[in-house]
């Protein structure tokens, strides 16, 4: 059986010593969805949320929420990120959430990109509740993973 690096030999939870790996340039993407009514959709294009600015506010939230991955999953390293991305688009569903998360260090940036993505449809939920209340978050998921040597 192959050993698990996120638990000690008596099988409890333990941070990685990343210590010894060497630096790298780092890269996630990740996407995810919030399924919404019509009426929440155009209230959204027309700016006429009663919260404000949704794609705006949600953006801003994905970008904080990357930030702040290592103080919310507990076995996650903080890391000094290079770039946070964080796109929204209205579709004729709802709207889809894309991060692009960047650094060079010893581990990668993927739970930041799903944080980042979690969050930001999250934020939209809470923009839009009082509208919809059907919303239905979903397909989340990490698209990209890439890591290159730093030369």
């Amino acid at each position: 059986m192959e050993k698990f690096s996120h638990v000690d030999n008596q099988g409890r939870a333990n941070m990685v010593d990343v210590g010894g790996k060497k630096l790298q340039r780092r890269r996630a993407i990740a996407r995810g969805t919030v399924s919404l009514s019509a009426e929440a959709i155009n209230l959204i294009r027309e700016n006429q949320i009663k919260k404000g600015d949704v794609l705006t506010v949600a953006q801003i939230a994905g970008i904080q929420a990357a930030k702040q991955t290592a103080n919310l999953i507990p076995l996650c390293h903080p890391l000094l990120i290079d770039k946070i991305n964080v796109t929204l688009q209205l579709t004729e569903q709802g709207v889809e959430a894309e991060s692009d998360v960047r650094c060079v260090g010893k581990t990668g940036v993927e739970m930041e990109a799903l944080t980042a993505v979690s969050i930001a449809l999250l934020t939209v939920y809470d923009m839009c509740k009082a509208v919809d209340k059907n919303m239905e978050i979903g397909k989340i998921k990490l698209l990209e993973k890439v890591k290159e040597d730093v030369e």
